[in-house]
């Protein structure tokens, strides 16, 4: 392999053009560092390294055999051809609950922001320096945090960390009758309080209690993470309970 500063960009290209596929394969060993490092910035994703690089290495490919000559350096070309190809990956493989898109390309935004705002802050970023950083408005920094935990959702028969018994599961320490669900029968009592509630909490407590469905189907109806009905459903519950 050429060094640095004999490579000629180039010259491999105009090869590669012409057929040349061990020019090709020069392009893409000369240019895999810059892969690996793009997929690095992910690595507290959840997703293993190899499996990142493997990624990011698949948008070099197709960053090489895209390339035209003349409009400019390639890796100005290849970095957003590989961050694109490892957005992509996050995007349609890695989510254990489906989430909305936009949503998910939110949680990539925040979490690139935090990132970067770590090193530059030297502590961890509050989602108000988050917020201040990005063209997103609090809220929605809030909603992308909840909606990270779908990326790699912790199993319910997962073995509880700390636990001397396999069969001390985090399903057995979750779920319990909540005794605010017995509002919804008295609806003629709390028909006041809840025409006082916002309209989307109005809406998803209909979905929820009229049209009988779950957390998951209201979340994909009204276009937020399943985390973000269960908040929000929980508040608009506690405020009927303090109405009645």
């Amino acid at each position: 392999m050429a060094s640095e500063v004999e490579f000629d960009e180039q010259a491999f290209i105009e090869r590669l053009k012409q057929g040349d596929f061990q020019a090709r394969a020069a392009l893409i060993e000369h240019y895999l560092p810059l892969a690996r490092r793009l997929a690095a910035r992910y690595r507290n994703s959840g997703e293993s390294a190899d499996d990142l690089e493997q990624v990011a290495s698949v948008g070099l490919i197709k960053a090489i055999d895209r390339f035209e000559p003349g409009v400019g350096a390639f890796p100005r070309y290849a970095v957003p051809t590989i961050v694109g190809e490892l957005k992509r990956h996050f995007r349609d493989k890695g989510w254990g609950i489906r989430v909305p898109r936009y949503l998910q390309e939110r949680v990539m935004e925040v979490n690139d922001a935090v990132e970067r705002l770590s090193t530059e802050l030297g502590r961890s970023p509050t989602p108000r320096d988050v917020a201040d950083a990005t063209s997103i408005e609090l809220e929605g920094v809030l909603e992308a945090m909840d909606a990270a935990g779908a990326y790699s959702p912790m199993s319910l028969d997962s073995p509880q960390p700390g636990a001397d018994d396999d069969d001390d599961t985090l399903v057995q320490r979750i779920g319990a009758e909540d005794p605010r669900y017995d509002i919804v029968e008295h609806r003629p009592a709390i028909e006041p309080a809840v025409r006082a509630l916002p309209a989307r909490e109005r809406e998803i407590l209909r979905l929820r209690f009229v049209e009988d469905l779950t957390q998951s189907e209201i979340a994909v109806k009204v276009g937020v993470s399943q985390m973000h009905v269960s908040r929000l459903l929980r508040g608009a519950l506690e405020k009927l309970g303090d109405a009645t």
